[in-house]
């Protein structure tokens, strides 16, 4: 029986190890796997610039989502870690320092540490309000210092660096966009599992309980303030990263990297990629730098419709969009995913229609009001239109009220196959 016992035991751990490495490693092949489904310069850009977001939107989680603490300045330990290693760049070039690219980041998140640490010394003392104020206040304070203080941060100009002078690294000099990317992205691995492993040590797992009940905790004997101070102090470190490797990749720092546009824009990552996981912000990240790169290519209006989304996805998915996918997935393992087949096609169809004309509709109504003199043609879905006929507005306002009056028929049906999906006993009592 002992021995029966113990063999279950070692396969039941054995299954949990694999189960927890296994995503891992699923990762690191999508990352080693991009490049060669996506390689031209332009894709690498984007990429890169979605891994640093979510190594920033990972490490503002970690106040967020796993201590409760709101950060409205979150951004200035990110940018104050960029500027330093553009300053090291540069101290590199002039001095043929022996310091290689790839350690950079470190240099970066020792930098967001030392902010932090300073900071978090008495930001950290009280939560809510109280902790949020003071964020937003050192956040412009700092993002008021870049103006001021040229000689560290450039003025409004901001200061750049080459990193093609940093030492190689076993014979790469870091020229190409590819050697980059694959940079970035060994970093995001490692960010994000160090990242992942704090969450589970003690001070993690306290930093959850001082988010839900700081009251408690100190009744148990954990000290409130130094909980959140440690993990004020870990995201600075990580928001230090994420600037480093914005500064590698980029090579130039400005007043942009550390202002409040740039505190709140990863406050909207977070809550639209969801809180309540570690790897829910990741979602957020993706989705935000496709619409700030590629929308943004396509038309002016790309801020409208992401602010559009946020709304959406605060009133009616609190968990963000990880959360969306997460009870899809609980359903497809219950093998119960073809009940929502069938109510999901008929509202597809009419919900397409009502989002693809409303923007129609703003883009009609932004080109008459921003075109030029004389004229009244531009390009929808492939199709060239008259602003100023009446028709094209007649057709989108038709189609866009028309899509929503359907979309509010076929919502009772979802609702229904929605609760009988996630019934847990899958059948009408």
């Amino acid at each position: 029986m002992t021995q029966t016992a113990h063999s279950r035991s070692s396969t039941a751990a054995t299954m949990f190890s694999v189960a927890s490495v296994l995503p891992w490693l699923l990762a690191a092949l999508l990352l080693l796997a991009l490049p060669t489904v996506f390689p031209s310069n332009s894709a690498l850009t984007i990429m890169n610039q979605m891994a640093i977001t979510i190594v920033f939107a990972l490490a503002y989680n970690m106040l967020l989502g796993q201590g409760g603490m709101l950060s409205f300045g979150h951004a200035v330990y990110m940018g104050v870690g960029g500027f330093m290693c553009v300053h090291i760049m540069n101290y590199v070039e002039v001095n043929e320092a022996p310091v290689p690219l790839p350690l950079l980041p470190i240099f970066g998140g020792l930098f967001g540490l030392g902010l932090a640490s300073i900071v978090g010394s008495f930001s950290t003392r009280k939560a809510g309000t109280v902790f949020a104020m003071i964020s937003l206040g050192v956040g412009e304070l700092i993002a008021a210092c870049s103006i001021i203080i040229v000689a560290f941060f450039g003025g409004e100009e901001g200061i750049s660096g080459d990193r093609t002078y940093m030492m190689p690294f076993f014979e790469v000099e870091f020229f190409t966009q590819i050697e980059v990317y694959y940079l970035t992205a060994f970093w995001l691995l490692l960010a994000a599992f160090l990242m992942y492993l704090f969450s589970r040590t003690p001070i993690g797992r306290m930093a959850n309980a001082v988010r839900d009940n700081p009251e408690r905790a100190e009744f148990l004997g954990y000290s409130a303030r130094w909980v959140r101070y440690y993990s004020f102090c870990a995201s600075g470190f990580f928001c230090g990263i994420a600037g480093a490797l914005f500064a590698i990749n980029f090579e130039i720092l400005t007043e942009e990297n550390l202002n409040l546009a740039t505190s709140g824009s990863i406050l909207l990552i977070t809550f639209l990629g969801g809180i309540g996981v570690f790897f829910c912000p990741i979602v957020g990240a993706i989705v935000f730098t496709l619409l700030q790169t590629v929308l943004s290519l396509e038309t002016e209006l790309w801020q409208l419709y992401l602010g559009a989304l946020f709304l959406a996805t605060v009133m009616f998915f609190p968990d963000g969009l990880s959360g969306v996918l997460m009870r899809h997935a609980n359903i497809v393992q219950r093998g119960r995913p073809q009940i929502l087949v069938s109510p999901y096609t008929k509202m597809a169809i009419p919900a397409l229609v009502t989002v693809l004309a409303s923007a129609g509709l703003c883009e009609v109504l932004f080109h008459g009001r921003h075109a030029a003199t004389g004229e009244h043609s531009m390009v929808l879905y492939w199709i060239t239109i008259d602003t100023h006929s009446l028709l094209p507005w007649v057709v989108l306002i038709g189609c866009a009220l028309g899509g929503f009056g359907l979309c509010k028929r076929i919502a009772p049906d979802v609702l229904e196959a929605w609760d009988e999906a996630s019934r847990p006993g899958g059948v009408n009592p």
